[in-house]
């Protein structure tokens, strides 16, 4: 502790390295990236905009053979896919920023501030969860004007809108770790290439009976499938054991994996 004499008064003042310092640089620069964030161009189209005009294409385009085919509507399928396609694609559109600043020498002068040195991944953390739990409002308030509707009550719903924020943080925490290692932004850009095709093979897209029979068990297991399953089951009905089981799995192993070498090049790229 530092301490500081003011107008014949001893004044505490909290180290850098307090806990209190963490909670309060946190929420600073929390607040600074989702202010940068909302003023970059790139990362509302792909958080925001796009996820929005996507569900109304599906919506306009294959809604109505979904329908047909399943007999229920498609939106409990689209709304799911679509809330995760913004969930990552945010991700990607924030790693690259990240290696923006990675490349400009900002993460270097934040280490040598007094500024708890946690706080730099810790905000980014807090504010991808933000970021992701906005964009989900959004596209479900699009989705209700479809015709999108809760039907399995109160926690469902609440359970329902937990997915896309732990999917995200996993996705987030890949993105990371590949942003502070490598500030090329068609690297990063280049996982987009990955989100894309697991969107078009995943059973948000059209049912899973409408695959080749060969590729169904990829497209039944893939990440974003099983997250979509258990969104659906928790909005109108279904199986709900296993595709919840399964996506905590995938999240959890993705944040696990990945957290080490995120922070490991986080603090490197910090001191360069």
């Amino acid at each position: 502790m530092t301490l500081l004499a003011e107008r014949g008064d001893v004044t505490r003042i909290e180290s850098e390295v307090s806990f209190a310092a963490l909670l309060r640089h946190t929420a600073i620069q929390t607040q600074r990236l989702l202010l940068r964030w909302m003023r970059n161009p790139i990362t509302v189209l792909e958080a925001l905009i796009i996820p929005c005009l996507l569900l109304i294409m599906l919506e306009t385009v294959v809604g109505g053979q979904i329908r047909k085919f399943t007999g229920e509507s498609a939106l409990y399928g689209s709304v799911p896919m679509v809330t995760i396609t913004g969930a990552v694609s945010g991700a990607v559109g924030c790693g690259v920023l990240l290696g923006r600043e990675r490349e400009a020498g900002l993460l270097r002068r934040f280490w040598v501030l007094p500024v708890h040195r946690a706080s730099g991944l810790t905000s980014r953390i807090v504010a991808e969860g933000c970021r992701i739990f906005a964009g989900t409002l959004a596209i479900l308030l699009v989705g209700y004007l479809l015709g999108f509707r809760f039907h399995q009550g109160v926690l469902a719903t609440l359970l329902f809108l937990t997915i896309p924020v732990l999917f995200g943080l996993a996705f987030a925490t890949i993105v990371t770790a590949v942003a502070v290692f490598n500030a090329k932004a068609a690297l990063v850009e280049g996982i987009t290439i990955l989100t894309s095709l697991m969107m078009f093979f995943s059973t948000g897209f059209v049912p899973l009976a409408a695959y080749p029979t060969w590729i169904q068990p990829v497209v039944r297991n893939q990440p974003m499938s099983v997250a979509v399953d258990a969104m659906k089951a928790l909005a109108l009905e279904g199986p709900l054991a296993r595709p919840l089981t399964l996506t905590f799995v995938w999240s959890v192993s993705a944040i696990v994996l990945f957290a080490v070498p995120a922070t490991i090049g986080y603090r490197r790229a910090s001191r360069r």
